[in-house]
């Protein structure tokens, strides 16, 4: 697309890893949770808590719905992640798409 290298979130890394832990889960299981067991292996998810691999921006929304969190709370690095997971999105209860009904 573009010439220039987009600007990756410098705490996206230790947000994914601060995710999985606190909903205790292995790589193994969060690969489960995020409902990609059959598309990828636990060493992708290493790589996105090493913060040598990017996640896609599907991959992103899932990690957020699992954690209950928007997909901003993982990427803005000026937004701490809550305490407690799953939390309350921020941004309230998610619609229905109009897609789903």
């Amino acid at each position: 697309m573009g010439r220039y290298r987009r600007t990756k979130p410098a705490h996206l890394a230790e947000k994914l890893l601060q995710v999985r832990m606190a909903l205790g889960l292995s790589q193994n299981e969060m690969l489960n949770r995020l409902g990609l067991a059959e598309e990828m292996t636990r060493g992708r998810i290493s790589g996105y808590e090493l913060g040598t691999r990017e996640p896609s921006l599907p991959t992103l929304l899932r990690y957020a719905r699992a954690a209950g969190l928007c997909v901003d709370d993982l990427i803005d690095d000026e937004v701490d992640l809550p305490k407690k997971l799953p939390a309350l999105p921020s941004h309230g209860r998610r619609r229905q798409s109009p897609r789903t009904k």
